[in-house]
């Protein structure tokens, strides 16, 4: 299974959530990630609809379990975590989850995307 996870602003686009995910150089995903708040944003679920893809809404504290390999300022210190889109893209594959593409940012900057492998279904 593939998951993307990401990290987004209120403010962005489903072009925002697509410039990042092509970042990430990849096409196709099983399910996208991110906190479980972000989760019930409307572009968010739109976005979720346009790629043909499941929600997985991740709680907040659990994302700051996770080892990031990058590091943002403002995941920091707004979310307590290293990257929201690495730690939600793993979060929502478990134990077994191995990071494909590390934290990608959107063109306009307003959105992040992080790719996952593993066999939760």
């Amino acid at each position: 299974m593939i998951v993307a996870g990401f990290g987004f602003r209120s403010s962005a686009t489903i072009d925002s959530l697509n410039s990042a995910l092509s970042e990430a150089g990849v096409n196709a995903v099983d399910a996208i990630a991110t906190a479980e708040d972000k989760s019930k944003n409307p572009v968010f679920i739109d976005f979720a609809k346009t790629i043909g893809a499941l929600i997985v809404s991740i709680d907040v504290p659990a994302l700051t379990h996770i080892e990031t390999h990058t590091q943002s300022q403002a995941s920091q210190t707004h979310r307590d975590t290293g990257s929201v889109a690495e730690a939600a893209a793993l979060a929502a594959l478990g134990k077994d989850a191995k990071l494909l593409a590390p934290r990608s940012i959107s063109n306009d900057r307003m959105a992040t995307c992080a790719i996952a492998q593993g066999s939760k279904s």
